[in-house]
């Protein structure tokens, strides 16, 4: 059976996980993007989007690991666009042009229903309404017997943390001060949920750390 898992997933050193100010030029908010150097640089991204060779060692073993045996992923609707609201029209396909590195099928959180989007490369997004358990049922059914990458954003993260319904977490604590922003983990109690730190390597660029439940 699979698990539901966080991977890769920045946090700087004062908390946060995205900057304010997300629009069509931030998707991660103003500055955000610098929480995720890191893995800009590895081999496992650049090969996914095509533009060199890049770096290995730990940082890509664990961008590497992120994408293994994963079968579907969650994303709320932040993640997914800057639209806010009533879908306008059926313009707007991610951020991530016409071949998303998702290559499963991805279950996207909103208030608003669409219908499901097929791209290139295997990626099929999938807009559900219902909340975060419905769109956990769907992803697990459609993971089989593989994992359910839960990709964010902060909300998202948050709400499964908080029902207690991720089992595993990779973060890469970041050198970066953003000041303000989306906080990860203010107001979870971390051990009263049943998380622990089973893991830590630094790299020269971040520290990974690896949170479990159980």
């Amino acid at each position: 059976m699979g698990q539901v898992r966080v991977a890769s997933f920045s946090v700087s050193l004062d908390g946060f996980s995205a900057a304010l100010g997300q629009d069509i030029d931030n998707p991660i908010g103003v500055g955000g993007l610098k929480l995720f150097d890191w893995a800009f640089a590895t081999r496992t991204f650049q090969k996914m989007h095509g533009t060199g060779a890049g770096e290995t060692g730990i940082d890509d073993d664990f961008a590497a690991a992120g994408f293994a045996n994963v079968g579907a992923w969650i994303l709320g609707r932040n993640m997914f666009g800057p639209v806010r609201g009533p879908w306008p029209d059926e313009s707007w396909k991610g951020w991530w042009g016409e071949e998303p590195p998702y290559r499963t099928p991805v279950f996207v959180l909103t208030h608003f229903p669409r219908d499901p989007i097929a791209m290139k490369g295997g990626t099929t997004f999938h807009f559900v309404t219902g909340g975060i358990e419905a769109a956990l049922d769907r992803a697990k059914a459609a993971a089989g017997d593989r994992d359910v990458r839960i990709g964010g954003g902060v909300a998202t993260i948050r709400q499964y943390l908080r029902a207690g319904l991720i089992d595993r977490l990779h973060l890469a604590q970041t050198p970066v001060l953003l000041g303000q922003g989306e906080a990860l983990f203010a107001g979870l109690d971390l051990p009263a949920l049943g998380y622990r730190q089973t893991g830590y390597a630094p790299s020269g660029t971040v520290a990974h750390v690896i949170l479990e439940r159980g």
